[in-house]
């Protein structure tokens, strides 16, 4: 629907890209969306916030927060498998994999003066604690990751933009203030993300970020699609109407993205007889376009 260039979402990511992404934990990739396709994009968001608003389903500030948006329009589907991200989603995650959650944000300017709070986690709630160890030192697994795409303008800081640690993702822990009523500076190392409408950051869950106070005259709007493993049960609570036009748009990839499955070990990538299901749709579309390499785990 969009000119991307010929770019099918299959084009293998670099060495270094990759190399970067494990020691920073993010990538900021400039310029991934055309200014009509994100324009469009902006224009759905604004008519589910100007929905929410109707209904008084924001914050009392205006903010809105909502889980499991894909389903809303056929735009937030297709970026499942957007041609510049994806090759990030595959590359870093491999060929086993869904989206389990995915919200869009809306942040009106503050109406008052910032709160003393203290915003700082990982994502992926017990996904840091159940398959840790007891060594502090052994960094817990990935699982899963986020693609952030920016709507509105968010080259300055104090518009409210996502603020993280690089290369915090190996750290099991971050130490927190004993009393988070007053305010505290932020962390050691901590940047603001600041970007260009129509740019996103990739980010691993484990990555320390914080949302941060918009304190500028613009409003933040912001897209973030999370994807995880198959074998990891859903967040977000979603209502897919599997008879209807929008899930007869999708593609099988990203019918698999979706969560769809043959059966309970397919989730797991393999058949019954415990070999590789070769029918998965993303790892038949890779092994088609020869991108499986057996030097990297997560494209074996």
């Amino acid at each position: 629907m969009y000119d991307y260039d010929g770019r099918t979402g299959y084009e293998p990511i670099s060495d270094v890209d990759r190399k970067e992404f494990h020691e920073q934990g993010f990538l900021l990739l400039r310029g991934v969306l055309t200014e009509e396709h994100r324009a469009a994009l902006e224009q759905a968001v604004d008519r589910i916030h100007g929905r929410a608003t109707a209904t008084g389903n924001t914050g009392a500030d205006g903010s809105l927060h909502l889980l499991g948006f894909l389903e809303r329009d056929h735009l937030f589907g297709d970026l499942l498998t957007h041609p510049v991200t994806f090759p990030y989603v595959w590359g870093l995650l491999g060929w086993n994999i869904y989206t389990h959650h995915h919200h869009l944000d809306v942040t009106p300017p503050a109406r008052e003066p910032e709160r003393p709070y203290w915003g700082w986690h990982q994502d992926g709630y017990r996904q840091n604690s159940d398959p840790e160890t007891l060594d502090p030192a052994v960094p817990r697994p990935m699982f899963s990751l986020k693609v952030a795409y920016v709507l509105s303008d968010l080259t300055e800081t104090g518009r409210g933009a996502t603020k993280i640690i690089p290369g915090s993702q190996v750290r099991n822990s971050l130490p927190r203030p004993d009393d988070v009523s007053a305010h505290h500076p932020d962390p050691a190392g901590t940047v603001e993300i600041t970007a260009e409408p129509g740019d996103a950051f990739v980010f691993d869950r484990r990555l320390w970020h914080s949302r941060s106070t918009n304190r500028s005259a613009i409003t933040r709007k912001m897209l973030f699609v999370g994807y995880t493993y198959r074998w990891i049960r859903p967040l977000d609570d979603l209502h897919v109407d599997r008879e209807g036009p929008w899930w007869a748009a999708r593609t099988p990839v990203q019918r698999q993205l979706l969560g769809d499955g043959k059966h309970t070990a397919n989730y797991w990538g393999i058949n019954w007889d415990g070999h590789v299901d070769d029918d998965i749709p993303l790892r038949q579309e890779l092994k088609h376009r020869g991108l499986l390499d057996r030097r990297i785990p997560w494209l074996r």
